[in-house]
């Protein structure tokens, strides 16, 4: 099984209660980085590897995420109207070759229901896919935590990352400060990533509960059962779950090398390819 036949499951359905002020209107996974939705970016961090076929498990305000994809050609190419005849030819302007699978798993189900229903319809025969989160990006090499899933030979892979600060760190000795620290990652521990590879077994662990929480049972299940490993990764990784996040992102993104995007850049001038799936 190529990479590119690795489907790529990002949960978008949640609520984003944190950015009432946006998502009032839009999921939190369209709020825009860089002039793009940040679901974009996570999507052309993996294609940059050779990922090209995701399916997006919407919920909160799936429409907006449909007409997304939808438009997406018209919106980014250039384009002919026949108005006689009545046609429209588009011409390619570099559109990505992504084949975008947008599932509707409904607005208030939790992540682990979100997963379920999204891979009983999607997943067809694949043996492996990867699954994240519609809000973090990362520089890490998703390619090379493919490999080390599929040599372990377990259920599951989780990128490990170093928890950030939220605060800065004083040591002090006799009441005389030694370090003043600015935030840095708490580089003795780890913490999910959000990036994760799971087998097919891994649906086993998941149920038709609408409350099923995908970090609760079927994570926790896993890791009793010593089938879930860690790809540890050193570098890049943000979450956007405040503005102030997203603020530093914009940033970023709008910067001369956005960290996120991987050194790999796999282009191709073949057509966007687009399924809806609504059930």
């Amino acid at each position: 099984m190529s990479i590119e036949d690795v489907p790529v499951f990002i949960l978008a359905g949640g609520l984003g209660t944190r950015f009432r002020e946006q998502t009032h209107l839009l999921p939190k996974p369209m709020i825009e980085v860089g002039g793009k939705p940040i679901l974009w970016h996570i999507m052309d961090t993996y294609a940059g590897f050779g990922f090209r076929r995701f399916v997006v498990c919407a919920g909160y305000k799936a429409e907006v995420i449909k007409d997304y994809f939808l438009n997406y050609q018209k919106i980014h190419s250039d384009f002919t109207v026949d108005m006689r005849r009545r046609t429209v030819t588009f011409h390619s302007n570099g559109v990505e070759d992504w084949s975008v699978t947008v599932a509707d798993t409904g607005a208030t189900t939790m992540t682990g229901y979100r997963v379920h229903d999204a891979t009983d319809r999607f997943l067809a025969d694949c043996d492996t896919f990867a699954l994240t989160y519609g809000d973090g990006l990362t520089d890490a090499n998703l390619g090379a935590e493919l490999a080390f899933h599929r040599a372990h030979g377990k259920i599951g892979t989780v990128l490990g990352i170093h928890p950030p600060s939220r605060f800065g760190e004083l040591k002090a000795k006799h009441d005389a400060v030694t370090t003043f620290a600015e935030k840095r990652p708490l580089a003795n521990s780890w913490i999910s990533g959000g990036f994760f590879f799971l087998d097919r077994r891994f649906t086993s662990y998941l149920s038709s509960d609408p409350d099923l929480v995908l970090e609760e049972s079927p994570m926790r299940s896993l890791v009793a059962d010593h089938e879930l490993m860690m790809y540890r990764h050193e570098g890049f990784w943000a979450c956007m779950d405040t503005q102030r996040d997203r603020d530093q992102l914009d940033a970023l993104a709008n910067g001369p090398n956005p960290p996120w995007r991987p050194e790999l850049q796999i282009e191709s001038d073949r057509p966007l390819r687009i399924t809806v799936g609504a059930h």
